[in-house]
């Protein structure tokens, strides 16, 4: 028992050190994904030696006090995202008087034909706008119900696991579908225009993830969502940004990307909302998000019941507000965080003058 423990503490050791390397690697960046599951293991792991070994052994108490660095350091990523933390984002009054906007994002899985489930939650919870990800042809036709109700679109079907729409009830203005770092990869940018008339500048990503299946570095992703934060990261206009982002909401580049954008995230302070994977309880974490400017407080966010596919939907309703709040920020970018992100996007000969910029 002494020797599995012993093993146990030296493999959660290893995987909570890799990633602390900068190195873009699948196998280095995937282990980012799993710190609340590495922090849970270590805890069981301590609890074991604790239990059921002679403590007294110097190489016992060397691996203990290595799995008390492990669910600390494990735990200083993912605590933002439990009620521990302050809230980044205010709250407001689900029945503010002030103009508001609701989101839903859903990564449908192309293969999945449940979309009746999709269009249930359309019905009950009355999004403003609609972002559908992996969604094809055949995805589009069921959606195209919605037209009557969300009559303002942007629609790019695609059977590679990358297809976009985008639904909206409120009018869209200087839409693109751009593929900003890979060919088969798009993304879609516009404005939306309140009721009050006021436009809020819209990005919705689905960049590509690292994965010995499609792109073995992470790149690719990083650049998209690097390149985005550095379009918007001076913009004095409201902004939203969601989608899947293949990238957990405490990785050290979804972080990174806070820092350069400003954005703000609803659910520090409030919770993970994991949305991958729908269907394993043990191995979920927070893939899809949606960040924005200090214009808005969150009335609410909720995961939605599963859909079918791997992923639950997202939805969020926020208040507007004509300036920004000046009482709500997030992090701060210092200038070793500018040259990182400028390093990622020169890596894939990407520029801010790339990124869409509707609005300007």
């Amino acid at each position: 028992m002494t020797i599995s423990l012993t093993i146990a503490s030296f493999a959660i050791l290893i995987v909570t050190l890799l990633p602390m390397w900068r190195k873009t690697h699948w196998l280095v960046r995937g282990l980012d994904f799993p710190r609340l599951q590495f922090a849970s293991l270590a805890a069981l792991v301590l609890l074991a030696q604790v239990l059921i070994i002679d403590t007294s052994d110097s190489l016992v108490r060397l691996m203990m006090l290595s799995n008390v660095f492990c669910l600390i350091w494990q735990g200083w990523w993912i605590a933002p995202y439990t009620p521990l933390w302050a809230k980044e984002v205010k709250s407001c009054k689900a029945d503010s008087q002030e103009p508001s906007i609701s989101i839903m994002t859903a990564n449908v899985l192309t293969p999945n034909r449940n979309a009746q489930a999709l269009l249930d939650h359309v019905a009950q919870f009355q999004p403003d706008i609609l972002v559908t990800l992996e969604s094809d042809q055949w995805w589009e036709t069921q959606l195209d119900t919605l037209s009557e109700q969300m009559p303002y679109s942007v629609k790019c079907p695609l059977d590679n696991l990358y297809g976009m729409h985008l639904y909206s009830r409120l009018p869209l203005h200087e839409t693109e579908i751009a593929y900003l770092v890979e060919e088969d990869v798009p993304s879609i940018h516009g404005l939306v225009a309140l009721a009050n008339g006021s436009k809020i500048r819209l990005h919705c990503l689905h960049p590509a993830p690292p994965s010995p299946t499609e792109n073995p570095e992470s790149d690719e992703r990083d650049a998209e969502l690097m390149l985005i934060a550095r379009s918007i990261a001076d913009c004095p206009h409201p902004v939203l940004v969601t989608g899947d982002l293949n990238d957990v909401a405490w990785s050290a580049t979804t972080r990174l990307f806070r820092k350069i954008s400003k954005l703000l995230d609803p659910r520090v302070g409030r919770g993970m909302f994991n949305t991958y994977h729908a269907d394993y309880p043990i191995i979920r974490w927070p893939l899809d998000h949606l960040f924005h400017s200090a214009h808005f407080c969150l009335a609410n966010i909720k995961r939605l019941p599963p859909i079918g596919s791997d992923h639950f939907a997202l939805f969020a309703t926020l208040s507007f507000n004509e300036t920004p709040v000046q009482s709500q920020s997030g992090l701060d970018a210092e200038t070793e965080d500018k040259e990182w992100a400028r390093e990622i996007t020169q890596r894939q000969d990407v520029k801010k003058k790339d990124a869409p910029r509707p609005g300007e």
